[in-house]
């Protein structure tokens, strides 16, 4: 049973602009909760006891709210210091606080609702009855808010993930499933965790759960703009 996870909060969330100018997209505000509260307190309902953040993007400001509020988990912060280290290099830098055990990456973009929980439990009792090495949640594009985002993979009935020449009908939603041994042999430098996928996929050992969730995602700063909007009247 997965008991650890990671926030990727280290982004500069360029695309939201002007409200990313002096604060880190994850605390930007979607009625109540912050992007990373809801994600903080979704992990706690699912189980997880242990919850690792990597940080760079004005950092300070995420260390001083981990610090003033009190989540009742175990949070550790890694911050990137020199340089960000994008998705792949973010995870790996911070691999020593999982040591062998596979742990859940969310994405704090994604509005995370308590519908959900069923979808990463189902994800999760794949990932170990497939002895996976990766696990994706992945929703069709027509169930997504944000009409504009391309899709990035296709998934196969026996639940392989593909990237076809043909048109890509699945976005990724910002949750993964994986084990550490995937960034064996790596070094810790700037790189995409599609260079992981990718050699998963050419292996036919990446695997993807379909979520009947509407994806709710905050892209862009219209995007943002709208899920606020929708927040307040419901």
């Amino acid at each position: 049973m997965l008991k650890k996870a990671m926030i990727l909060a280290a982004g500069f969330g360029k695309r939201v602009k002007p409200l990313t100018q002096e604060r880190p997209k994850p605390l930007l505000k979607i009625g109540k909760e912050t992007l990373l509260s809801n994600t903080i307190k979704f992990l706690k309902s699912y189980g997880i006891k242990k919850i690792v953040i990597n940080i760079h993007y004005l950092a300070e400001q995420i260390i001083h709210y981990i610090d003033k509020n009190n989540f009742d988990l175990d949070i550790s912060l890694v911050e990137e210091k020199n340089k960000i280290l994008d998705t792949g290099g973010g995870i790996l830098n911070a691999i020593q606080h999982f040591k062998n055990d596979p742990f859940l990456i969310m994405n704090p973009d994604t509005i995370w609702s308590s519908g959900y929980l069923e979808e990463i439990k189902l994800m999760e009792n794949i990932f170990f009855k497939k002895k996976s090495k990766c696990s994706l949640l992945l929703v069709r594009k027509d169930k997504c808010h944000d009409e504009s985002l391309k899709g990035d993979f296709n998934l196969e009935k026996n639940l392989n993930i593909k990237r076809d020449k043909n048109e890509l009908k699945y976005i990724y939603t910002g949750a993964q499933i994986i084990s550490p041994s995937v960034f064996e042999g790596l070094s810790v430098s700037p790189f995409s965790i599609n260079k992981i996928w990718d050699e998963l996929i050419r292996e036919e050992e990446l695997f993807g759960v379909e979520s009947q969730i509407n994806f709710l995602h905050v892209s862009t700063l219209d995007i943002y703009k709208k899920l606020s909007e929708k927040n307040f009247k419901h």
